[in-house]
């Protein structure tokens, strides 16, 4: 039986706290929701509650963005991955198996025959 515990969504993370844990500013979560990455739950005072999963991408976009990247590439970056995630999981849940190749950390070669005129 699953319990809030266990859900990565579950809002349970006022923005004071979800910002000391992932070592952001407030307004740095609030620029996200602005971006559109992350639109977090509001309470029934209208304060802003994050997930786990909310975090784990505010915290992916933070790694971008000390990377050099620039916040609209970052959360572009950050949703693609996360739907590949996604998508990985659904695979599996239906029985479906991945393979080496299926790790998007791994590059893979766009070319399979050398450049013409290369020496």
């Amino acid at each position: 039986m699953s319990t809030t515990f266990d859900d990565a969504d579950f809002p349970a993370y006022t923005m004071g706290r979800a910002a000391d844990m992932i070592g952001v500013t407030p307004a740095f979560l609030r620029s996200l929701g602005a971006a559109g990455l992350i639109e977090p739950e509001r309470s029934h005072g209208g304060h802003r509650r994050y997930s786990r999963h909310q975090l784990q991408l505010a915290f992916r976009v933070r790694q971008l963005l000390d990377e050099g990247i620039l916040l609209a590439a970052a959360c572009r970056i950050v949703t693609l991955e996360d739907r590949l995630a996604a998508a990985h999981r659904q695979i599996l849940e239906l029985g479906g198996t991945l393979t080496p190749d299926d790790d998007a950390d791994v590059p893979i070669q766009t070319h399979t025959e050398p450049y013409p005129n290369a020496s």
